[in-house]
């Protein structure tokens, strides 16, 4: 979504156009539609068309009548009317493609309170009175959140927008309750010194508002190319057989994600001509359940009753077989007859990134290292050798227990046999 004049130099600015995402050719916007009439001519005698797509932060659109016939092309900067004073915009498309979007977004024309007029092309004073309150947008969120947080209202601030001339702020709000907040907004008014419009928006406005990076890795698709949001139900996830993980089905404004339907209809198609998961077979051999199906490959797992650790795999053709004769009161001998071998493919769909053979010299076996052998044979040599010093040690205990009891016995028998023969005696 970006031209080709808008790569970044050495220093991090662009190139071509200068503008950091707001270039003439109006390619990097959110939500750009090509002009693809614009070089083809009117027919004779029709005049062109007077309405002026004009487009504001955060792909904010709105549709203006070129009553002053100026000559407008994709990325003039021009000044609108708006309820008070005047807005600041960038023309997003002209000529006949605007009457088909306002057609299509179902805007008349006619419709004077919805379809305001073009003043004239901005001057160098309106841009620099723009940029100058552009400017003023972050720092005053940063604080238009802590008064909130103040104030103990269970809302957030998601983003604030000023009108070209600086003499408005609206402040995009979302809330999953009815919040007063009246008093917020007389603390907003003696802070910031400017007229106050509070709007409230949806969880997935916010998102497609402020922008980002999904789990794919792309930019949003609210943000850049979707303008309805359809309801999403955990039923689209069930029917393509995904898991009902909240944590994997929100993005990022927490809702379901809006991707959930894309694919849906192609997941409807395909399960039309599978039978009913909770419809059994019946057989010779027992009652077989329903376990899995694989939709792309048309496959389905059965198991009988009282088995359910052996699955038999077979097609729907075969499965809705077996009903049609289950409705005739006949029964086939077994689901093995019908069962296929489901060959599962091993083949590596991914090769080395870095172009060399499956195997590599970092893929051999690592030699083993001999120093910890060495190490645990010293150990053990040394074990050995220290139970072989206390045995030693234990041996010469023991013989020297022995003698010296032995010399004892020696001792108390002369002693008993002095003191018998004193008494002979």
């Amino acid at each position: 979504m970006a031209c080709n004049s808008c790569a970044t130099g050495e220093d991090g600015q662009p190139k071509g156009c200068k503008n950091n995402g707001t270039c003439g050719t109006d390619s990097c916007n959110k939500l750009t539609v090509f002009d693809w009439l614009a070089n083809m001519s009117l027919p004779n005698g029709q005049k062109p068309f007077i309405g002026v797509e004009v487009r504001f932060k955060n792909g904010r659109k709105h549709y203006y009548k070129n009553t002053e016939n100026l000559t407008l092309s994709i990325g003039d900067i021009v000044a609108t009317q708006a309820k008070s004073g005047h807005d600041i915009g960038m023309v997003t498309l002209t000529g006949e493609l605007v009457r088909v979007q306002m057609k299509r977004k179902k805007v008349k024309l006619d419709d004077a309170e919805n379809v305001l007029k073009i003043y004239r092309k901005a001057s160098q004073k309106d841009i620099d009175i723009w940029s100058a309150a552009r400017d003023k947008e972050e720092p005053m969120k940063v604080k238009a959140r802590q008064f909130a947080i103040d104030l103990n209202l269970k809302m957030k601030i998601s983003d604030i927008e000023f009108q070209g001339d600086g003499s408005k702020a609206t402040f995009y709000y979302t809330a999953e309750e009815r919040v007063d907040f009246r008093e917020l907004i007389k603390v907003f008014a003696r802070e910031f010194r400017t007229r106050i419009e509070m709007k409230q928006v949806g969880f997935r406005q916010e998102a497609a508002r402020l922008g980002g990076i999904g789990s794919c890795g792309r930019e949003l698709c609210c943000s850049t190319w979707l303008t309805d949001f359809r309801s999403v139900s955990t039923s689209a996830a069930r029917y393509q057989q995904l898991s009902l993980n909240p944590l994997k089905l929100a993005g990022q404004c927490g809702k379901l994600k809006c991707c959930l339907n894309y694919e849906l209809d192609a997941y409807l198609d395909a399960l039309k001509a599978f039978p009913k998961s909770d419809v059994k077979l019946y057989t010779a051999k027992g009652t077989a359940v329903c376990q899995k199906t694989d939709i792309f490959k048309g496959l389905m797992w059965y198991a009988y009753e009282g088995e359910w650790m052996n699955w038999h795999i077979i097609t729907t053709e075969q499965a809705n077989e077996i009903i049609e004769k289950n409705k005739k009161r006949e029964k086939v001998a077994s689901l093995e007859e019908y069962s296929v071998e489901h060959i599962q493919d091993t083949k590596n769909e991914f090769e080395n990134v870095v172009g060399q053979d499956s195997l590599t010299r970092f893929d051999s076996p690592k030699p083993k290292k001999k120093r910890k052998n060495n190490r645990n044979n010293r150990n053990n040599k040394n074990r050995n050798h220290n139970n072989k010093n206390n045995n030693k040690s234990s041996n010469n205990n023991n013989s020297k227990n022995k003698s010296h009891n032995r010399n004892r016995n020696q001792k108390q028998k002369a002693k008993t046999n002095a003191k018998t023969n004193a008494k002979k005696d």
